[in-house]
């Protein structure tokens, strides 16, 4: 990732979340999904979401797929039989893998679903915190112009993945999403400070909510105000972005 931008920023700019973060800030992100499932109704889990052609049920089936990938021959399996699905369908790998999650837990229950997410979640995380130096630096495609290394993956992504999720079922079941500043807060921090570096362009940004912040790079450029959680969705492509926020950054 590209950091320059991001030791500019002002206010409650923090460090670039990295290795040393990943164990606790996904074990708090597991939990707080695993408190929102808990509340939903059972037509909740039927709502549709902001990600295409999923419901709430499919999102957290694609979680569950992804927490039992929790070993390298199972990473490999699903990695090849999403790289058939996306060719077929001409998208990017990341799809077709997401797919393979999904269809291969096509009828299970919401409670079901629950259950495994619970108990695969921490050996995903072990799993993530093993991942040896010399694999982390592979570099692997992505649908946005950079390529991503595994170690951005294990370390950001899936984590960043769980969070913005989270707001989609959160704005799908019209709940209140759980922020708080010292979590929430330094993961739309992170994803500021990785959208500043891929569009290298000046800017001032204020983001409002548990989750938000104020930063600033260089002079001229445009001031911006929202909210912490609608920036996330305008860089993730939920939301379609003018300017500055057109650019988009992995999740």
């Amino acid at each position: 990732m590209t950091t320059t931008m991001a030791t500019t920023m002002t206010s409650t700019a923090m460090r670039r979340l990295g290795r040393d973060d990943m164990t606790a800030t996904a074990t708090v992100e597991y939990a707080r999904m695993l408190r929102l499932l808990r509340s939903l109704d059972a037509a909740d889990w039927s709502k549709p979401t902001d990600c295409d052609e999923w419901d709430v049920r499919a999102v957290v089936a694609h979680l569950v797929g992804t927490v039992e990938s929790s070993t390298f021959r199972e990473q490999v399996r699903v990695a090849r039989a999403g790289s058939k699905v996306a060719k077929r369908r001409g998208r990017p790998q990341v799809d077709g893998i997401n797919e393979i999650h999904v269809r291969e837990r096509d009828g299970v229950a919401p409670a079901a679903l629950l259950a495994r997410l619970e108990a695969a979640a921490p050996a995903f995380i072990r799993f993530r915190a093993r991942v040896p130096a010399l694999l982390r630096r592979v570099k692997m495609p992505t649908p946005l112009s950079r390529k991503l290394s595994v170690g951005e993956l294990v370390d950001l992504i899936y984590t960043r993945d769980v969070w913005i999720h989270r707001a989609d079922i959160c704005t799908a079941t019209h709940r209140e999403m759980e922020l708080t500043r010292d979590h929430d807060g330094r993961i739309v921090a992170d994803v500021v400070a990785e959208w500043a570096g891929a569009h290298q362009q000046p800017f001032t940004l204020e983001l409002d909510g548990p989750a938000g912040g104020s930063f600033a790079v260089g002079d001229g450029g445009p001031s911006m105000r929202l909210d912490a959680n609608e920036f996330c969705r305008f860089v993730s492509g939920r939301t379609h972005g003018d300017g500055l926020l057109a650019t988009q950054v992995l999740f």
